[in-house]
């Protein structure tokens, strides 16, 4: 039985270490009087691993098939990334990869069964026919469809006859879905780990659509029409979400994500104090087969702040052409994003050019071509908010004392918003 140091394109495998005792310990039972204690310890702590994979990804069903097909999708390497792009490939490639899917493939179709018997071992049998419980029914790495479609996989490749079968069915993974963190999952942030910039899943993404979002039905339309554009190939805009607090900016860029995953779109979210990395970040993403929006959320600098300028540059500006698989959509409470006093006129009084430093202020919001504002509602509009999320949620109460009540909230709750009637929906949700 051959093992992962005998991978071509396969090697490094993230949490490969399961793999490497198992294929240890298929090796060497038979010699248990020699490697007893060695074994029994790594039998428990293979199966250990593997019971708390399933638990953490929601696998159930054949575990060790399901694992390996877990190593399979996540694993980047110049076959996958190739199939990403264009599907199945030829050439010197291909024949590398079929060496790799055929050790995948025996390890696919080994038996536990004598290998249990020997060792006196029957728990190897309940990675076979794993059952989840309900409290790991969704897992907190993948949502259920990723988590099912990493299990349908499975399932396939346990069926194959052939390699060429097995490496077909891989292939077409990779072309309809992607391949590692960034074909797997919706939404990333930005981490430094040893002084390189990582970008890292976020593995518990808010299930929002637009339909959620009462109201605001021209602005959602106007931010809905960029978008597909921009999944669709055609010419996009950098989008700038303006306006009051608590009228849905940051939801709707939310409910983006979730409505346009299946075709390609993806989200890495970034803060201010971390536009020194936006030119590590596009040149990790700018030649894979996804779109990437780059999220800024309540963007805004006060007068002393200078990070604008080094957004001005990424957004347009410098020497690279940003690429076209990237946009970047902003919310801000602030229509002009910089922070402006009556004071600064003064002080420009002093200065040559007073036209040339209210341009530098303003220039950046130029740069984002799609500007869509959510205004705070007035009162009637507050109401009707109020009464499509008391139906939605099923709110018992006469609409006249719900209404009254919901007024009563906003006074001391934060003023008339799409926030502040969820606040109070969800008031009421807790006390029945």
């Amino acid at each position: 039985m051959r093992q992962e140091a005998d991978f071509i394109l396969y090697r490094g495998l993230k949490q490969g270490k399961i793999l490497e005792d198992i294929v240890w310990i298929m090796e060497n039972y038979q010699n248990e009087q020699e490697y007893c204690r060695e074994i029994r310890v790594l039998c428990c702590e293979s199966l250990h691993n593997l019971i708390e994979l399933a638990a953490s990804h929601g696998f159930e069903g054949n575990l060790w098939q399901n694992y390996l097909t877990f190593l399979m999708v996540n694993h980047e390497n110049a076959y996958s990334r190739a199939c990403e792009m264009r599907g199945s490939v030829s050439g010197t490639i291909n024949e590398l990869a079929l060496h790799d899917f055929q050790i995948f493939q025996r390890l696919f179709a080994y038996d536990f069964h004598e290998m249990a018997t020997v060792l006196g071992m029957p728990e190897f049998h309940a990675i076979k026919h794993y059952q989840r419980s309900d409290h790991d029914q969704e897992g907190n790495v993948f949502n259920r469809r990723i988590r099912d479609r990493i299990c349908d996989l499975s399932v396939r490749l346990g069926q194959t006859k052939t390699v060429t079968e097995f490496q077909e069915e891989v292939t077409e993974f990779y072309r309809e879905f992607g391949v590692g963190k960034l074909g797997l999952h919706k939404a990333f942030r930005i981490e430094h780990e040893k002084e390189e910039v990582q970008i890292v899943p976020i593995t518990n993404i808010n299930h929002v659509h637009l339909s959620d979002l009462v109201g605001y039905e021209a602005a959602k339309q106007k931010l809905i029409d960029n978008t597909e554009a921009f999944v669709r190939g055609k010419r996009a805009n950098n989008c700038l979400l303006f306006g009051d607090a608590g009228t849905g900016k940051s939801t709707s860029i939310k409910a983006i994500i979730n409505q346009y995953y299946d075709q390609g779109l993806r989200m890495i979210e970034i803060y201010k104090h971390q536009f020194q990395d936006l030119n590590e970040v596009i040149a990790q993403i700018k030649n894979r087969n996804y779109k990437f929006i780059i999220y800024m959320d309540d963007l805004s600098f006060e007068e002393f702040e200078i990070e604008y300028k080094y957004l001005k540059a990424v957004i347009e500006g410098g020497l690279e052409k940003k690429p076209d698989n990237v946009l970047i959509y902003a919310t801000s409470n602030r229509r002009h994003l910089i922070r402006e006093k009556f004071s600064d006129k003064q002080e420009r009084d002093d200065e040559l050019h007073t036209r040339d430093t209210v341009q530098e202020k303003l220039s950046l919001v130029k740069r984002f071509g799609v500007t869509i504002y959510f205004g705070a509602p007035d009162q009637k509009e507050f109401q009707n908010i109020v009464k499509c999320l008391a139906e939605r949620y099923q709110i018992q109460m006469d609409e006249e004392t719900l209404l009254l009540e919901a007024n009563k909230w906003e006074l001391s709750h934060g003023g008339l918003s799409g926030r502040t009637a969820q606040q109070f929906i969800n008031y009421l949700l807790g006390k029945q």
